[in-house]
């Protein structure tokens, strides 16, 4: 309880204190100027000029309200909404798709409300923060197994009760390793679980017109339900839940975070229909990525990613935090990736790399590496 000495807000600066002794603090800034190797802009989407035109074009023909205006199921549904969505419900190979306002928005939604009391939520232990707090909120039972880890899954499976969901990602945002995902599903066909699928960081950069791993692979329709996020490969905004229609008319009904939200401005549903447009039009960016991924490791020895995310862990926040400051007063935006986030021990820098980076700032950011991280 507070005392009459005390300052109301004390314990708020007690917590800042504490973080800001352990080297974790976190603070906002900019990366204007520096070169990109931080953003999750992956096929620079964000900054093509003929998809900036084309959505600017789309837009003032249509004379889109400038906002959402409320909640789809009151105001906020417009016929816009439906035919994107059935556009996504093609591109994703799924029988439905549900437009959502964000990826944490569509996994904490998703995953509250189809599990509950008295079921099971197994889910990787690197796991994005989203999919765990949807777990939390279900009342779930929930369980993390090791990250990748086939024989801890399948233990956690033969303990599981009542109705079991198991969480993970294709692409992981911290490692940039991938789930080995038809191992998983015959696992989870085996033991009778429902497989939920975060293709955050593989939207785009795989599959025809950008629909992800699962479905370059030929497993979408293996799985109980797929996440997929806009505002990374995509480089718009936005999210989407794919899978069965019953899937979206559940939602619609128990997802507290469809329900109870704003929609998406019209503009922005514009704009992740002409990303994909312009994606299926322009599927040699996927490629482009993949030179500058090959590029990289020929330049970087220690590589351990097939990906676009490429960390270089250092293991502690304190050298984290120079490194990356001795980076940007370089001209590089690479930003350190510090414990808690990560677990202790494994500090990193957090690399990513997109197709708008040349051959020579990736040798020029190298060769830097290798003279500060040795």
């Amino acid at each position: 309880m507070e005392t009459k000495d005390q300052c109301p807000l004390d314990f708020l600066k007690n917590q800042l204190y504490a973080r800001q002794e352990q080297g974790n603090l976190r603070s906002l800034r900019s990366g204007a100027g520096l070169v990109d190797f931080v953003s999750n802009d992956y096929l620079s989407l964000s900054q093509n000029g003929e998809l900036r035109e084309r959505i600017a074009a789309e837009a003032a023909s249509m004379r889109l309200a400038n906002g959402g205006t409320g909640s789809r199921l009151l105001s906020g549904n417009y016929p816009l909404f439906e035919e994107v969505e059935d556009e996504l419900k093609s591109v994703f190979e799924a029988e439905a798709a549900l437009l959502f306002n964000s990826g944490y928005a569509a996994n904490q939604a998703l995953v509250s409300a189809v599990a509950g009391k008295g079921d099971t939520i197994l889910y990787d232990q690197l796991a994005h923060v989203c999919l765990k707090e949807g777990a939390w909120l279900s009342r779930a039972a929930t369980v993390a197994f090791r990250h990748n880890d086939l024989e801890d899954l399948e233990a956690r499976l033969q303990r599981a009760s009542g109705r079991c969901f198991v969480l993970t990602e294709t692409v992981f945002s911290m490692d940039g390793d991938v789930a080995p995902l038809l191992a998983i599903i015959e696992l989870c066909e085996q033991y009778g679980a429902y497989l939920i699928v975060d293709e955050a960081h593989s939207t785009g950069c795989y599959g025809a017109a950008g629909a992800g791993m699962l479905v370059a692979e030929g497993l979408a329709d293996r799985v109980f339900a797929r996440v997929y996020t806009f505002g990374k490969g995509m480089g718009v905004h936005g999210a989407c839940v794919a899978g069965s229609q019953v899937l979206k008319d559940y939602l619609v009904n128990f997802g507290r975070l469809f329900i109870y939200t704003t929609s998406l401005p019209p503009h922005s549903v514009l704009s992740i229909r002409e990303a994909f447009r312009f994606l299926r039009a322009n599927e040699n960016l996927q490629q482009e990525l993949n030179d500058r991924i090959a590029a990289f490791q020929k330049l970087w020895p220690a590589f351990i990613s097939d990906t676009a995310i490429q960390p270089i862990i250092i293991g502690s926040n304190e050298r984290a935090r120079s490194i990356s400051s001795q980076l940007q007063e370089a001209g590089f935006d690479v930003r350190p990736v510090l414990s808690p986030t990560v677990q202790r021990g494994t500090e990193r820098l957090r690399i990513s790399l997109h197709t708008h980076n040349t051959k020579q700032e990736l040798e020029a950011l190298t060769s830097l590496l290798l003279k500060l991280v040795g």
